[in-house]
């Protein structure tokens, strides 16, 4: 663009010496060049530091890869690429065969698993019977071996009842009281595998439902769909191909029908005069001629020239030396690029300041002259 205001500047120069037949000679032409020098410095500098250029500019925009979250075969592809579809429309099917037994088995396993639970409840309640069994058999042995230990005492060498007699009556009352030990494990037991839920539901059969709504997801993600409004392009998947749910490979990429915005690379000297809001226009290389109008949206607040992470590798040198430019977000006025080019255009960007406003006239004109040049050059 510096180019094109010395030319301009040449051209003007030409034309005063052939209009108004100036000689030359060593004072006339030292001076146009002279004056060249000063006058066109003078203005580059005021514009390019008050209205900062970029001839690297592009649309960028976020595609979206498509992963099926399950494994299978594709039986279908219902989308079409480079048709717009709308967010929930059907893009690929992959076979539910697997995945609907899958369903089946863990339907089965959960009506299981809710007969089985007035089956502990049942379980639980004997287990309650055969404690007051058992309380009453302890007591009733408890109580006849006292009455023959304290008839044993009361007797002496006199006493009617033996000591075999008083041994098998202790040897009985030790038994009931085992049993009785034995009988309260098992109800705990039992009312424990009862009582053990979580949320008012019995813990197996949560368990199961957990893995009927699992076998339930994966059956649905068998129908994959669009994630919002936009479009499929560039697509190769086909039926019979096996779908893997692998995050470095995606089966088509989607494009949101979402806001764009188009990005500059500008120099960092240019962040002393670039603010958000300050006016902005776009050539394209694909529109020859036509300017679009907009405005800083944001200068983005981190240069990946400068970017580290950790990795236990030095960094070298040459790192340093890439000085890298500020991307500068512009947001169009209209939708123009966006209906009628195609996403990721490239072309070139200026930013307008209110600093030395006259001048940016010149830099409106000189970005015309450019866009007008790419009738002939890309």
């Amino acid at each position: 663009m510096d180019l094109l205001l010395i030319l301009t500047y040449t051209a003007i120069c030409i034309a005063i010496f052939k209009i108004f037949r100036i000689p030359l000679n060593k004072w006339t032409v030292p001076t146009a060049i002279l004056g060249g020098v000063f006058i066109v410095g003078a203005l580059i500098l005021l514009m390019n530091y008050n209205h900062p250029y970029t001839p690297f500019a592009k649309e960028y925009f976020v595609s979206v890869p498509i992963n099926p979250a399950v494994r299978g075969v594709v039986t279908s592809v219902e989308v079409k690429p480079n048709v717009p579809v709308k967010e929930g429309d059907v893009l690929f099917r992959i076979d539910p065969t697997p995945f609907r037994a899958v369903v089946k088995q863990k339907q089965a396993a959960l009506l299981s698993a809710e007969q089985e639970v007035p089956q502990l409840e049942a379980t639980w309640q004997s287990s309650v019977a055969n404690v007051d069994r058992a309380t009453a058999d302890r007591d009733r042995t408890k109580s006849a071996y006292a009455r023959y230990a304290k008839g044993k005492i009361k007797g002496g060498p006199n006493s009617p009842f033996t000591e075999l007699e008083l041994d098998d009556k202790r040897q009985l009352y030790l038994a009931s009281e085992a049993q009785l030990t034995m009988s309260l494990a098992e109800e705990l037991k039992s009312r424990l595998a009862f009582l053990s839920n979580i949320d008012g539901v019995n813990t197996k059969v949560a368990e199961i439902q957990g893995q009927l709504d699992k076998a339930l997801f994966d059956l649905k993600m068998t129908v994959v769909r669009a994630p919002s409004d936009g479009m499929v392009t560039q697509m190769a998947l086909r039926p019979g191909i096996v779908a893997v749910p692998m995050p470095l490979r995606s089966l088509m990429s989607f494009i949101p029908d979402e806001e764009r915005y188009f990005a500059g690379a500008f120099w960092q000297n240019s962040l002393l005069r670039l603010k958000e809001g300050d006016e902005a226009e776009v050539i394209l290389d694909a529109a020859p001629g036509q300017v679009f109008t907009g405005k800083v949206a944001r200068v983005l607040p981190a240069m990946a020239e400068g970017e580290l992470q950790s990795t236990g590798a030095l960094i070298s040198s040459q790192h340093l030396m890439q000085r890298g430019r500020v991307i500068v977000l512009i947001e169009l006025d209209d939708n123009a690029i966006r209906n009628n080019f195609p996403a990721g255009v490239a072309g070139q960007a200026a930013v307008y300041t209110h600093y030395f406003s006259h001048v940016a006239i010149m830099r409106k004109v000189l970005l015309r002259m450019q866009g007008w040049l790419n009738y002939l050059f890309h």
